[in-house]
């Protein structure tokens, strides 16, 4: 019969569990960052054409090809200019966009995150 303080450290399955898991988080991160990263080049260009005081009272075609120069600029993904909507509200206008960034983990199994958001345009100053 062995003795449990004979034993110590991590034994063979142990270990091999511990680098699974460290393997399966490296995984998930290298497939999720690409999304993040093309999510912070939307937000950045809807946030510049928001900002800019000449996109107050533009009509939404102008305003969609503004942001078609930043998108062929950062090569933005899963979101298409058309899918970025000028909304009205009592509170102003606002470029809002919805979208769903997907990508294959393993054989059937994705990865799907949600974007949304609803930048208010800048008021033009009469």
């Amino acid at each position: 019969m062995r003795s449990l303080r004979r034993q110590r450290g991590l034994g063979w399955f142990g270990l091999l569990f511990v680098l699974g898991i460290i393997a399966f988080v490296a995984i998930v991160a290298v497939k999720t960052m690409p999304m993040y990263l093309n999510q912070m080049k939307v937000a950045s260009a809807v946030n510049k054409i928001a900002a800019d005081p000449d996109n107050a009272n533009a009509d939404p075609a102008s305003i969609r090809s503004d942001l078609q120069k930043y998108w062929d600029i950062d090569d933005v993904q899963y979101l298409a200019v058309s899918d970025v909507k000028v909304k009205r509200s009592e509170r102003g206008r606002f470029l809002s966009y919805d979208y769903e960034a997907r990508e294959r983990l393993f054989y059937n199994i994705y990865i799907v995150i949600h974007f949304a958001a609803d930048v208010p345009l800048a008021n033009v100053q009469s």
